[in-house]
């Protein structure tokens, strides 16, 4: 079950891996609640859709996506019968269809299970849509050992979770490998890349919901302190989200800003690839710069993926102003700061998670 970008690129793998296998037949079903974001993360993986529910609404509440995920859901499942029903990370469609699955009887695999904060309201209400789906999963894929340790402590069974690593981390070194054999499936990024040329490359992304509201103006103005660094360009693609407007408005026009509409996974790792310091709310988006071993400035005040930080490559610096730029600064002035914080690691996977995902599935009826 897919619903947002995220689930996309980190459930493309599994997918992948599950169809090497003729005897297993796999079908994805599409929730639509990110519609556009979804289509760009299923084209880098090239993946066939076997249902659609096409959800969307404009201003949409969580309870009402519920509502309509578990009434679309039911019947299909009902007409499948699948022995697993596999949903990823905290999504509110993640949530809505683990209910469906449980409520038809059918096996919940929980791909990215584990993952706490330990603020039922931070993330909100990603925190709570993961703990709830603990709780109804029949099998959990633990991306690291901490996230099986926090299983365990709300009484999940120890024979129910395997530890496999982070699919994104997979999803991550296809990408890489397409991009390297066919570039010009990156022609997105190219503008981006020649209009930073020598320059510092900072990349941001911004997108969850603490981060809008009261957080936006601290947000732009910390990187419009930032773009008066020399040598930079703050790339900063959009997200959809019409909440963002306040930002928007802030930054465009502004020397050493780059504003770009929301790009495609394979244009986007390339920056990834490039970038010289990242600033990001995203979860995903620490794991791959764990991987390629880039310094992180994590604009929440807190985070569920801990790893990044004792890995060497990521700082938690919260949405104030003053704490991004004290933090960011010394990155962008002091090259000897910079590589310091780019500490490659493998703490969220070695790229062999889906196979490992695929092989369970395979193997194991649902109890």
């Amino acid at each position: 079950m897919i619903g947002t970008r995220p689930e996309a690129i980190k459930l493309a793998p599994v997918v992948l891996a599950l169809r090497r296998n003729a005897r297993v037949p796999v079908k994805v079903c599409l929730s639509g609640q990110h519609r556009g974001l979804l289509t760009q993360g299923l084209s880098a993986f090239d993946l066939t859709i076997d249902h659609s529910l096409d959800l969307m609404t404009p201003d949409q509440r969580p309870s009402e996506l519920v509502v309509r995920i578990i009434a679309g859901l039911t019947p299909i499942i009902e007409a499948t019968a699948p022995a697993w029903l596999v949903v990823q990370g905290d999504t509110t469609t993640a949530l809505a269809a683990a209910l469906a699955g449980f409520h038809a009887r059918t096996g919940v695999a929980h791909v990215e299970a584990g993952l706490r904060s330990g603020d039922r309201a931070t993330p909100w209400p990603e925190e709570m849509n993961r703990r709830l789906i603990g709780q109804i999963a029949a099998l959990h894929f633990a991306p690291t050992a901490r996230a099986r340790a926090n299983l365990l402590a709300e009484g999940v069974a120890e024979s129910a979770i395997e530890v496999t690593g982070n699919t994104v981390i997979d999803a991550l070194h296809l990408a890489l490998a397409r991009i390297k054999d066919t570039p010009r499936v990156i022609e997105a990024a190219a503008p981006i890349l020649a209009a930073a040329g020598g320059r510092a490359l900072v990349l941001v992304t911004i997108h969850r919901r603490e981060s809008l509201g009261e957080a936006l103006p601290e947000l732009a103005r910390a990187l419009l302190g930032l773009a008066k660094v020399e040598d930079r360009l703050i790339v900063l693609p959009i997200h959809p989200n019409p909440r963002l407007a306040p930002l928007i408005e802030a930054l465009s026009g502004q020397p050493g800003l780059l504003l770009t509409p929301p790009l495609e996974y394979l244009p986007f790792v390339a920056l990834l690839h490039r970038a010289d310091l990242i600033l990001t709310d995203s979860g995903g988006i620490q794991e791959e710069a764990s991987a390629l071993g880039k310094p992180v400035l994590v604009l929440r005040d807190k985070t569920e993926r801990p790893e990044l930080v004792e890995g060497g490559n990521g700082l938690v610096v919260g949405t104030r102003s003053a704490a991004i730029l004290a933090r960011a600064m010394p990155l962008l002035t002091d090259p000897a700061a910079r590589a310091a914080l780019a500490q490659a690691h493998g703490s969220f996977g070695d790229g062999q998670a889906a196979e490992r995902i695929a092989a369970t599935l395979e193997s194991r009826m649902p109890p």
